[in-house]
C-alpha cells in the first residue's frame, strides 16, 4: 500500500497479523501526522497536539495490547483530521471542518477532487487491510471478536466526564457486559460505563458496525479517558490491566 507522497508512512500500520488471539484490534485514531503539504491544515502545533488530531494513548494502549495477547492489530497512521477512519464517507465528520471548538481552516472548501484524492490514499487502503484480514479468519474457520481502542478528553465543550472508561456496543451486548463486569470486578474504583460518553450510531462509528456488528461477529469499541493513558507507563498499566479483562471476557 504506497503512501500518500514519498515522506509519509504507509496507510496503515499492521501487528502481529498471525496472532493466535480471536481479537482483532483496530485503532483508527492512533496518529497525528499530517503530511508536510498540507502544512498543518492551518492548525498550530500544539493544537495537533491535542484530541482533534488523534486519540491520544490509544497507539501505546494498542500495540501493548497486541503483544499480550498476541493478537492482530490495524493502526491508522495519519491523522483524523485529513479523513476520519472511524467514520462513513460522505458524513460532515469525515473531513470535518470544525473539531470540537476549533475551526480547521484546511478543510474548508475542499474540492471533489481532493476529497477523492484522501478516500483513495487513506481511508480505502486501511478498510481494505482490516477487511481482507476479517474475511482469511472467516475463510480458515477462526473465531474473530473485534475491540477498537480509542480514547476521550476529561472535558468536553466545558462538560466533564466523570468516566475512566466507557464500553461501546450494539449488538455485541454480551461482550461488552462481560468487559463492564471484569472491570468493576478487578478494579472496583474504575468508573466504567455502557456506551458512555458516546454511543454508537451509524453515523458516528465505522469498524465496529463493518467488521463486528455487520458480519455477525461480537465488536465493541473501548473508550480510554486520555489522561489515564497519556504517558507510556500510563499506557503500558491499562493495557495490562485491559489485557486480563478481555482473556477472561472472550473465554466467557
Amino acid at each position: 500500500m504506497d503512501a500518500i507522497d514519498n515522506e509519509s508512512p504507509a496507510p496503515v500500520e499492521t501487528l502481529n497479523l498471525n496472532g493466535r488471539s480471536p481479537i482483532v484490534l483496530v485503532c483508527e485514531h492512533a496518529s497525528n501526522y499530517i503530511p508536510p503539504e498540507y502544512d498543518g491544515l492551518g492548525l498550530s502545533p500544539a493544537d495537533l497536539a491535542r484530541h482533534i488530531a488523534w486519540d491520544v494513548g490509544a497507539a501505546d494502549v494498542t500495540r501493548a495490547l497486541s503483544e499480550r495477547l498476541d493478537a492482530p492489530a490495524f493502526l491508522g497512521t495519519h491523522s483524523r483530521l485529513l479523513v476520519d477512519l472511524n467514520r462513513p464517507l460522505g458524513v460532515a465528520g469525515s473531513m470535518t471542518e470544525r473539531s470540537e471548538a476549533t475551526d480547521i481552516p484546511g478543510n474548508v472548501g475542499l474540492s471533489g477532487v481532493e476529497r477523492e484524492r484522501r478516500v483513495q490514499r487513506i481511508f480505502v487502503p486501511f478498510q481494505a487491510a482490516i477487511a481482507a484480514h476479517m474475511t482469511h479468519r472467516e475463510q480458515t474457520g477462526r473465531r474473530s471478536v473485534v475491540v477498537c481502542i480509542h480514547s476521550f478528553t476529561p472535558v468536553y465543550l466545558g462538560q466533564s466526564r466523570p468516566w475512566h472508561i466507557g464500553v461501546l456496543f450494539d449488538k455485541g451486548a454480551s461482550l461488552a457486559q462481560a468487559i463492564i463486569s471484569g472491570i468493576r470486578r478487578s478494579h472496583p474504583s474504575c468508573n466504567v460505563g455502557a456506551n458512555v460518553p458516546y454511543a454508537v450510531s451509524p453515523d458516528e462509528d465505522y469498524a465496529l458496525l463493518v467488521y463486528g456488528d455487520n458480519r455477525n461477529i461480537p465488536a465493541t469499541l473501548i473508550e480510554m479517558r486520555h489522561d489515564l493513558i497519556a504517558s507510556r507507563e500510563g499506557a503500558d498499566l491499562w493495557a495490562g490491566r485491559l489485557a486480563q479483562v478481555l482473556s477472561e471476557a472472550i473465554a466467557s
